[in-house]
């Protein structure tokens, strides 16, 4: 069997195989941020204010709808690493075809609802009836792909199963450069507006499933993915939804509340919706640097429990909450000083700069904590526990935002967009402080079991 594209996580230096696994998946989110962001600056360059609103105020939307899939491909990944890290060949060619019929199931289902629901959602989510029509159109289109999407997320995750994080990088760069060139085509000469940058995005994922799906099945080892075995292990799939099911319930929460949140940054109006859209994408860019080091807490917890080695685990957790805090402190800062700038790529007009560094200040000097808490979720999962980290998000950040929503934003002197802001670093910290205290009752619980 072929193990080129392989990370044994179980051995050797742990901060060398973290960054080995963990600096390709950073350059593929931020590449993948990169050409989304081209998405935004030409729309927003080339099609107006409104046209950005609309595509930027999708987002909580769109992770609301998909986040529970999502979810089950984090728990495809963490009982693939985990089988991998055990040595177990047939549990891991189980796996294989269990996840990629899952995920072409969970496209048609989203394909479905996002295509028929997203009229009815926008206006519930109070959308401005000059950004309501170009958002339904972009969501349309984009859920009309998403079982591609679905496709790339699950075959991409177990390629990360086994430490391969270097081929979905090269996926995402060729699929990103011909979003870009679409995007081009469809906004400028052909003036086909937010429709043009929808259509350029589903035919960029299409490509993506495409050429992951072909990895899987060009596979010499257990990882190899053949069609005529595509069926449902029920065994497999219980352990699926185990883990994956509350972290995707997790997402939905915090998108729920993110729902939430936009429908109140709404009630601004257009100038402050596309402010808040740029930042929004400028965020993402150290969001996934910082969440490189969480995925890979993630499939490294998972290896080194099936290989029940606790001490590296121990190790790694606090290495990683290390590397964290040093990426999003630091590139949280120069982020910072370069707001205007960079927000400018975004857009011409200066109200929307300016109401876009009110969310930048607020975020950017507390980022490294919602680093922290996303690390230690991670580690939580790779350990094998799922629901605690649901619970202390829905308690310390989802619920506790919903409440700060609806009293201290509405008092007249608070009701202002950096009161809604303000909500994010208070909830992070929350949630971290309890999901330390998750994690540390779980490693107290595995070495009891190691010493029987």
């Amino acid at each position: 069997m072929s193990r080129t594209n392989q990370i044994n996580m179980t051995e050797g230096p742990i901060f060398t195989k973290l960054l080995q696994f963990s600096i390709p998946l950073i350059f593929s989110s931020v590449l993948q941020l990169l050409f989304n962001a081209a998405d935004v600056v030409v729309v927003g360059r080339f099609a107006g204010d409104n046209s950005l609103a609309a595509v930027g105020s999708t987002g909580s939307l769109i992770n609301l709808l998909i986040n529970l899939f999502t979810g089950l491909s984090i728990g495809a990944n963490v009982v693939a690493a985990n089988y991998f890290g055990a040595g177990k060949t047939k549990e891991i060619q189980d796996t294989v075809h269990t996840s990629i019929l899952v995920s072409i199931y969970s496209g048609i289902f989203l394909t479905v609802v996002g295509v028929f629901g997203c009229h009815g959602i926008l206006v519930l989510m109070q959308a401005p009836k000059e950004v309501l029509d170009l958002a339904t159109i972009y969501l349309r289109i984009y859920f009309g792909g998403i079982t591609a999407t679905m496709l790339y997320n699950f075959g991409s995750a177990l390629l990360r199963a086994k430490g391969d994080t270097k081929r979905p990088l090269y996926i995402l760069l060729l699929s990103g450069i011909v979003n870009l060139v679409l995007n081009l085509i469809f906004v400028i000469p052909l003036k086909m507006d937010v429709a043009g940058v929808g259509l350029a995005t589903v035919i960029s994922q299409c490509l993506s499933a495409a050429l992951v799906i072909t990895l899987l099945v060009k596979e010499t080892d257990e990882f190899h993915l053949d069609f005529k075995k595509l069926y449902i292990n029920t065994a497999i799939f219980s352990r699926i939804v185990k883990i994956g099911l509350p972290a995707g319930f997790q997402g939905i929460m915090f998108s729920f509340s993110n729902v939430i949140i936009q429908s109140s940054i709404n009630g601004f109006g257009a100038t402050v919706i596309a402010g808040n859209s740029a930042a929004v994408n400028l965020e993402g860019f150290i969001y996934t640097s910082m969440n490189g080091f969480s995925q890979g807490s993630l499939t490294f917890c998972s290896q080194n429990l099936g290989a029940r080695k606790l001490d590296r685990i121990k190790r790694l957790t606090w290495i990683s909450q290390f590397s964290i805090v040093v990426i999003g402190a630091v590139l949280g800062a120069l982020f910072l000083f370069f707001g205007h700038q960079l927000l400018g790529i975004y857009t011409k007009s200066q109200d929307v700069i300016e109401a876009g560094m009110i969310r930048l200040w607020v975020i950017f000097t507390t980022y490294y904590l919602c680093g922290m808490m996303d690390g230690m979720a991670n580690t939580i999962r790779g350990i094998g526990h799922s629901l605690m980290p649901v619970i202390s998000s829905l308690t310390g950040a989802c619920l506790f935002r919903i409440i700060w929503l609806f009293t201290i934003f509405q008092i007249e002197q608070f009701h202002k967009p950096i009161t809604i802001f303000i909500t994010y670093p208070i909830s992070w910290i929350l949630t971290f402080v309890a999901n330390v205290i998750f994690y540390n009752i779980y490693i107290k619980r595995l070495e009891r079991e190691n010493n029987q």
